[in-house]
């Protein structure tokens, strides 16, 4: 795996470790250098010798700085001058960057192709809304236009096809989360189950305008999303129109999976990531919250010979919700 070391003026560095660990879990192998204002050259090189020090040697390593041209990017080049073999920088650091570039560490294994690969990955995370004319965003939300297989809409008549009652929808994932499309999943969850499509199943928020382009706004990149009501759900999952998609599914609430599945829609395992808190509920984990009727549906979801996986992030170690239960 290669290593990393996070370089910045100031605290900046340590800020955005923890906030790229916060959606993609905790990582190895991370080294912070901080630049600090009282500190000089000699300091900031004494900094990255003792990060180095933590690798094993020779290793790989990639430094993630912020400022081309400033001093944490001087000091680093000075070192991977003398390693440029094994060693590489990327500056102008951001979060989808780092994001990105902890996930590319279990496929790639050499720094410089790292690096190569984060450029456009940092370009694309820099976004304005609104991202265009009117005009032009509504035809870019269009899904009636859209014909490949994995992109056509979820919509026409349902009645017309032969239903064969066996899956054909590929479910990579099914997910419940109170906050349903957010970093952890655009990032992490989509990367380690590589769908085609999301699908954000929730009555709810289809019939939300605004939620429901907020959602399709915040689609990584490759990956289709729709928001459909659950019924649409149940009429589509064993749709042969839609055998070669593999979709992650999003829902809100235990409750919504429970209506899905008394409709038909058949399920193996769902993934447990957030269940927020309200008055009445009681904390499980530091992410779920539970009242007596969450409990009831957990318990009858699993008489239906579903069992349940706890993890915010696909690096978490898996826990089992009646466990926690326990507790």
């Amino acid at each position: 795996m290669v290593n990393f070391i996070i370089a910045s003026h100031g605290k900046f560095a340590e800020g955005i470790r923890q906030s790229g660990e916060m959606i993609f879990g905790k990582q190895e192998q991370v080294q912070v250098v901080t630049f600090m204002p009282n500190e000089g050259p000699e300091d900031l090189m004494q900094h990255f010798n003792e990060a180095l020090a933590s690798f094993e040697p020779e290793s790989q390593v990639l430094f993630l700085v912020d400022l081309w041209g400033g001093s944490p990017f001087n000091a680093a080049s000075r070192i991977q001058a003398e390693h440029a073999d094994r060693m590489a920088i990327i500056t102008g650091l951001n979060l989808p960057m780092l994001v990105e570039a902890f996930g590319a560490r279990f496929t790639m294994d050499k720094a410089a192709d790292i690096a190569h690969y984060l450029v456009p990955v940092a370009k694309d995370g820099v976004k304005t809304l609104p991202e265009m004319p009117a005009a032009e965003a509504k035809s870019d939300v269009d899904e009636t236009k859209t014909t490949s297989a994995a992109s056509q809409p979820i919509s026409g008549d349902v009645k017309a096809v032969k239903h064969s009652g066996k899956p054909t929808l590929k479910i990579g994932l099914a997910r419940i989360d109170s906050r349903l499309l957010h970093g952890q999943v655009a990032t992490a969850w989509t990367k380690s189950v590589q769908p085609d499509r999301i699908i954000v199943v929730s009555d709810g928020v289809s019939k939300d305008d605004l939620r429901k382009t907020l959602l399709i706004q915040a689609a990584p990149v490759g990956v289709k999303v729709n928001v459909i009501p659950i019924q649409k759900l149940i009429d589509i999952w064993d749709d042969p129109r839609f055998k070669d998609t593999k979709a992650l599914l999003l829902f809100e609430t235990p409750q919504d999976v429970e209506k899905a599945v008394e409709g038909g829609v058949q399920l193996e395992k769902v993934n447990i990531g957030s269940m927020s808190h309200s008055e009445g509920k009681r904390m499980v984990t530091n992410a779920i919250a539970v009242d007596d009727a969450d409990v009831k549906v957990l318990k009858n979801l699993r008489d239906h010979g579903i069992s349940f996986d706890v993890r915010k992030v696909p690096s978490d170690s898996s826990k089992d919700i009646f466990d926690l239960l326990k507790d």
